[in-house]
């Protein structure tokens, strides 16, 4: 008792939560402390977590450290895995990638601040030994029972805090709405769990001590979750604030909330950057720190948890896909009711009776059938450019204003977001960014708010889970292009076309421009009422080659940018006789050249180089592609120019301010 009245007194100190960022920033780990090197070829631990993909599976391993595993199953062959299994495996290891597409996902550091540092291949499993382990048995128990049912993936995702099951199209509808956190265990799980389990207990024996039985309960119940970060903070919470009831110490709630956040980051600060921790403590914060807004009315009461919520997360939202549904203050007031009254206890009932999976199942359609048509609705969805430090500190202060001095301030803070959605028209830069796309082209040109695209990559590039379309389109977005002024397709070829419906299903391209070729199938695939002949940039753009010759990589449109005093010229797959076209036609140089056919020896002319004579030069080609792409004599051509290539640089972007010039990668 005597360290918790300190614990208290502590919290008093009107520094206590600058100290606790500062602990927590000297506590986070550096990402290069593996135990492992990477000519390591043998390897044992206990699987942790697993999921079956398609033709492999896919685990966590603990051993010396955590590794992520991929294992690729022969045709026929059956593995059967368990939580607690042992495995001896030989196999080869790698190192994650970093994000590649600027303002993605980035899947190392993911992997990093859940200290993994690197992928195994597995190439033989040597020896499985079954567990012992009466925890890891129990929670094989509750899988197989959840396994035999689940065929959506709810039962996971509310029993066992894995949503990994979800339909893909479903679960990108609830994120599209901005309900998707309410199918993750949190607080609001934990405190009816353990109301539930303290009523059974009071009604065989009512005690003091039953909260105790809670307690440890929750603890179990964190280890078969596999100490998920949004449940750690729950039921640390919940502890903190019953241990404090047990020993008669007066604490706020706020108090406790700020001890248990101290606890679990001073343990683990790597949970500083993870997104459901990040989501669940912010949130819960506001919502206790403005408790007092709160009345008897349950459906104001709701509303303003909505509210609140929406205005707390909005950056986290924007951080992770750059768009924010306005309705989704609304339609939480639709479904977390659904969740929190009907489908999650409903999840706790067919667990332990399995009779009522029909009327669970009913419950989940009715959910997704609602969330499905809801995201049909695009009105109200508005996109917003990644958010730098200072927009974000600025974000926070007008809402502590609303929330707390007057909702006056409402209409300040609706001016601030028009003018960050719109910022770009105010930027005088200019950016030119070289996407990689792996074995094909994707340019970007973006000056205020016009976007010009030239050539989409090809259509089965996959990188990680992430289709790189997907990527791209969130790419767009991140730079404040909500519309693509101009697409261009540099000839038909896949490499250069491939993604290109799919681009225009999923984003708003205004218009397109093809070469004068013969029009092959891919081609014949685009929307022709938005194909032109000629646009009309608000840039010094130009299209230099637009002729006919005998075959599609010569035919390739070839484009030119006058910026500032930065000139670009993008090549497409011209060959050399496209490039003597060229310098018969023009007087022209360039700072930047986008090199023809990924520096394939049928392009890059000695001639032509030294004629453009160019200070930087752009490859975009595949890793390891079997073109052998680029040629040794193109490279040599390009000798007295700085060389970038895709795979090896990642996306290479151009950002011109009046005469200066920056230039950042996005490295592998």
């Amino acid at each position: 008792m005597h360290y918790l009245i300190k614990l208290k007194n502590l919290l008093q100190y009107k520094y206590f939560i600058l100290l606790l960022l500062i602990i927590c920033l000297c506590f986070i780990r550096n990402s290069n402390n593996s135990v492992y090197k990477i000519n390591d070829t043998n390897f044992y631990g206990v699987v942790i977590d697993y999921q079956y993909k398609d033709n492999y599976i896919s685990l966590v391993l603990n051993g010396k450290e955590k590794l992520k595993c991929n294992y690729y199953l022969d045709n026929n062959e059956k593995f059967d895995i368990n939580y607690g299994d042992t495995l001896y495996l030989s196999g080869k290891l790698k190192k994650p990638n970093n994000n590649t597409i600027p303002n993605t996902f980035n899947y190392k550091k993911y992997l990093e601040h859940n200290d993994i540092y690197y992928i195994l291949e597995i190439e033989k499993i040597n020896k499985q030994v079954r567990t012992n382990n009466i925890i890891y048995k129990i929670k094989n128990i509750i899988k197989s029972r959840i396994d035999m049912y689940d065929k959506t993936g709810y039962l996971n995702a509310f029993i066992l805090g894995n949503k990994n099951n979800i339909d893909n199209n479903t679960y990108s509808n609830y994120s599209k709405n901005g309900i998707i956190h309410i199918f993750s265990i949190s607080g609001m799980h934990i405190s009816l769990l353990a109301s539930i389990i303290l009523s059974l207990l009071n009604r065989i024996n009512k005690s003091s001590k039953n909260v105790v039985v809670v307690i440890m309960f929750l603890i179990f119940y964190l280890v078969l979750t596999n100490y998920k970060a949004s449940i750690i903070r729950s039921i640390i919470f919940y502890i903190v604030i019953n241990l404090f009831k047990l020993r008669k110490v007066k604490v706020s709630t706020l108090d406790s909330f700020l001890i248990s956040v101290s606890l679990i980051l001073l343990f683990v600060p790597n949970f500083i950057f993870n997104i459901g921790f990040l989501y669940s403590s912010s949130v819960s914060f506001s919502l206790i720190f403005y408790k007092n807004k709160f009345n008897k009315n349950y459906i104001m009461n709701l509303l303003y948890v909505s509210f609140i919520s929406f205005l707390i997360s909005l950056p986290i939202t924007i951080s992770l896909n750059y768009q924010v549904n306005l309705l989704s203050i609304i339609i939480n007031l639709l479904f977390v009711p659904l969740v929190s009254f009907i489908l999650y206890p409903l999840s706790l009932i067919v667990f332990v009776f399995p009779i009522f999976i029909s009327l669970f199942n009913f419950f989940i359609s009715i959910t997704e059938f609602l969330s499905n048509n809801i995201s049909n609705i695009n009105f109200f969805n508005i996109y917003i450019p990644k958010m730098n430090f200072i927009i974000i500190i600025i974000y926070y202060l007008l809402v502590y204003l609303i929330l707390s001095k007057s909702i006056k301030w409402l209409i300040i803070f609706g001016l601030y977001i028009f003018v960050v959605k719109n910022i770009n028209i105010i930027d005088n830069n200019y950016y030119v960014y070289f996407l990689d796309v792996g074995q094909g082209d994707m340019s970007v040109i973006k000056y205020k708010d016009e976007c010009i695209v030239i050539d989409t990559g090809p259509s089965n590039v996959y990188k990680s889970t992430y289709k790189i379309t997907d990527n791209h389109i969130k790419f767009l977005h991140s730079i404040g292009a909500n519309n693509i002024d101009l697409l261009i397709i540099s000839h038909g070829d896949n490499d250069h076309i491939g993604n290109a419906n799919y681009l225009i299903d999923n984003f708003n391209v205004k218009n397109i421009m093809i070469n004068k070729g013969e029009i092959n199938e891919s081609e014949k695939l685009l929307p022709k009422d938005k194909i032109v002949n000629n646009y009309k940039s608000k840039m010094k753009f130009y299209i230099l080659e637009h002729a006919l010759f005998d075959n599609e990589n010569s035919n390739s449109i070839v484009n030119y940018l006058v910026a500032y005093d930065r000139k670009f010229i993008f090549m497409g797959d011209g060959s050399k006789e496209t490039e003597l076209d060229i310098v018969s036609k023009y007087n022209i140089n360039a700072d930047v050249i986008k090199i023809g056919h990924h520096g394939s020896k049928t392009s890059s002319d000695e001639f032509f180089i030294k004629k453009i004579n160019p200070i930087y030069s752009i490859i975009s080609v595949g890793k390891n592609n079997r073109y052998g792409h680029p040629n040794k004599e193109v490279i040599d051509n390009l000798e007295d120019s700085k060389i970038y290539r895709t795979d090896q640089d990642g996306s290479i972007m151009f950002k011109i301010k009046n005469d200066k010039l920056q230039i950042e990668t996005c490295s592998p």
